[in-house]
């Protein structure tokens, strides 16, 4: 039976280089009179460092993938010989998880332009991705990351190097923080959750910097339980605001909340001290600029309490009879005045986890 796309209309694409058909079937012929088993094609896989080429078991199987309303005609075999990749894994374990459409075709890749598309073709093809000019080096990216190819020099190729090597940052960024987290942050904030805290706010000093505070005249700090870290490398990492911005987005993906991060003065030594009048000393420390981070591990902070003014049913007169009447008077001559809606009690709505409340049986007394 025909292939219906042999023909192909303008958006369907066959990725086999027609002359280098011919050459294969010519090929085959040959090697078919031979009796010898032929491979049809040789593909290229990228490697950390290099470049090896593996042959790979290409067959007459042909599968339509439809990316952005474009049909792309493709041997499953160059997938495969990628099986890190999410193409790779889709169609190296028995394509059992697939669902084509009516017409046979798969649809993947959803958000990616079929111009990305095309361009990451070409890692599976054995050769460097080369960023389009229509595409920013951003969109590139997020679609490599999706497509789990690997987005590094030795596979992506873009004429706008700014935008390359930001990406490059970004990521080099983003591990480079990860070990900060692990190995410098994280025993500080676990110190601080041992001791009941909720928040840890470090600052980052230089390995030489040395604080030597007065005990007797300690400075007065923002922060009370504030703790140091002594890394000139993370020092040098937070200079950059780009830095900061992946740092801060690491540690969302963490799970922490209210994340801080900046510049701020930290006293490093007393410098002199001056007496005001009436023998108060003020003391003068030396503050340097250093980066720092705060974060905490709770939701949001403590709930403040709310109180819900509840009115109990007013007893006023209404009736203009009844207001004009003599007042009725108890056993001791005195007139009994009833309670008016102005005189209703107060009943507090008692927060989550508080203790106490009011008893619906017990008779609340009117406010004097």
């Amino acid at each position: 039976m025909a292939n219906p796309y042999d023909h192909s209309s303008s958006d369907t694409e066959d990725y086999h280089d027609p002359d280098d058909h011919r050459r294969r079937v010519f090929k085959n012929r040959m090697r078919s009179r031979s009796g010898q088993p032929s491979c049809p094609a040789k593909n290229q896989m990228i490697a950390q460092g290099g470049a090896n080429v593996q042959p790979c078991n290409a067959s007459d199987e042909r599968l339509t993938l439809v990316v952005d309303n474009t049909r792309f005609i493709l041997d499953p075999a160059i997938f495969t010989a990628h099986p890190n990749t999410m193409l790779g894994r889709m169609f190296s374990t028995g394509m059992e998880f697939m669902h084509p459409n009516d017409r046979g075709e798969y649809e993947v890749a959803e958000g990616i332009s079929a111009t990305v598309f095309r361009a990451i073709l070409d890692y599976y093809k054995g050769k460097m991705i080369k960023c389009p000019p229509t595409v920013t080096v951003q969109e590139l990216r997020e679609a490599c990351d999706y497509l789990l190819v690997p987005f590094d020099a030795n596979t992506v190729k873009c004429q706008n190097l700014r935008g390359l090597l930001h990406e490059l940052s970004n990521e080099g960024a983003k591990c480079q923080f990860e070990v900060f987290l692990e190995e410098l942050i994280l025993p500080l904030m676990v110190n601080s959750a041992e001791r009941g805290d909720r928040e840890c706010h470090v600052v980052v000093l230089l390995d030489d910097d040395s604080v030597d505070w007065d005990e007797e005249y300690p400075p007065q700090m923002g922060e009370e339980y504030s703790q140091t870290v002594n890394s000139t490398a993370m020092y040098r990492f937070f200079k950059y605001i780009e830095n900061r911005d992946v740092a801060k987005q690491v540690m969302k993906d963490r799970g922490l909340k209210k994340i801080r991060l900046g510049i701020e003065g930290y006293p490093t030594h007393k410098e002199k001290i001056k007496k005001r009048p009436g023998g108060r000393a003020e003391v003068i420390y030396n503050y340097v600029q250093r980066p720092f981070i705060h974060m905490s591990w709770e939701k949001e902070e403590a709930k403040s309490r709310h109180v819900d003014f509840q009115c109990v049913k007013s007893k006023s007169v209404t009736n203009l009879a009844e207001a004009t009447a003599d007042p009725v008077l108890d056993a001791g001559g005195n007139p009994i005045i009833p309670m008016g809606g102005a005189e209703a009690a107060v009943v507090a709505d008692v927060e989550e986890g508080a203790v106490g409340g009011v008893d619906p049986l017990v008779p609340v007394a009117p406010v004097e």
